[in-house]
């Protein structure tokens, strides 16, 4: 699906974004999609955000354990600083970056890189989660996965939070979050 197109032998760049509620498998296919372009000889380059530090520090790890070597950075503006010759650019957990996420990918998508974004598009409250609608506007490519309602077993595009928190950023896991369809997360309301 994803050809790298080359026009008069210029490499083009494009932006995919990878979204949908916790436990939806969105960092999971974000690493399958990396993995894949690694054994087609791609230079890949992978990024986090420093305060996600649930796993392990250097790595991005999904639900299910699977991981891959990542750098964790301060600020979306430091991604343009290590990307330098790269064929493509991960970046997992998109929604928890500064508002230069969005320009940082069309600028490395503009000098010719393909480059993987996975994020949360919406926060525990059902709102548009940090950058990531910005990300969506400007996406060439956009994938929405769902996670498994554990109510009633449907599709769940919600991350229901347990605890009574308030704050917009509250890293966690299945102990704070669970995935809902829209029926069973208003049922709390």
């Amino acid at each position: 699906m994803f050809i790298e197109p080359h026009i008069n032998g210029e490499r083009r760049g494009w932006i995919e974004v990878i979204c949908g509620s916790m436990f939806s498998g969105k960092t999971e296919e974000l690493i399958r999609r990396l993995k894949r372009a690694r054994i087609a000889n791609m230079k890949v380059e992978i990024f986090k955000p420093a305060i996600d530090k649930r796993y392990r520090e250097k790595e991005i790890v999904s639900h299910d354990e699977n991981s891959i070597v990542s750098t964790p950075v301060e600020s979306a503006h430091s991604i343009l600083l290590l990307t330098n010759e790269v064929d493509v650019v991960g970046i997992d957990e998109a929604q928890f970056f500064d508002e230069q996420i969005t320009d940082v990918c069309n600028r490395l998508a503009l000098r010719g890189t393909r480059v993987i974004v996975a994020g949360l598009d919406m926060d525990y409250a059902g709102k548009p989660f940090g950058q990531i609608p910005f990300l969506l506007a400007t996406a060439d490519y956009i994938t929405k996965l769902h996670a498994i309602c554990v109510i009633c077993g449907n599709i769940a595009s919600y991350s229901y939070r347990k605890t009574p928190h308030e704050a917009q950023v509250l890293l966690g896991e299945k102990d704070i979050y669970e995935p809902r369809c829209r029926h069973c997360y208003n049922l709390e309301e």
